[in-house]
């Protein structure tokens, strides 16, 4: 079986949801969910900052 489609890590999310989770609750996962896949991509990608950006960034 090759790579899972956005579909079903959409449906294998909900389904893993507590059976008393609301609308909200199930959306803020499926987010979440999506901006983690995002920085995966991005970091497979190359798109990174250096660790040492990120502590002059943060220190301004």
């Amino acid at each position: 079986m090759g790579p899972q489609t956005t579909k079903q890590r959409a449906l294998e999310a909900v389904e893993a949801l507590p059976a008393d989770a609301t609308i909200e609750g199930a959306m803020e996962r499926l987010y979440f969910l999506a901006k983690v896949q995002r920085g995966l991509e991005q970091a497979e990608a190359g798109d990174t900052v250096p660790h040492e950006e990120t502590k002059k960034r943060l220190l301004k």
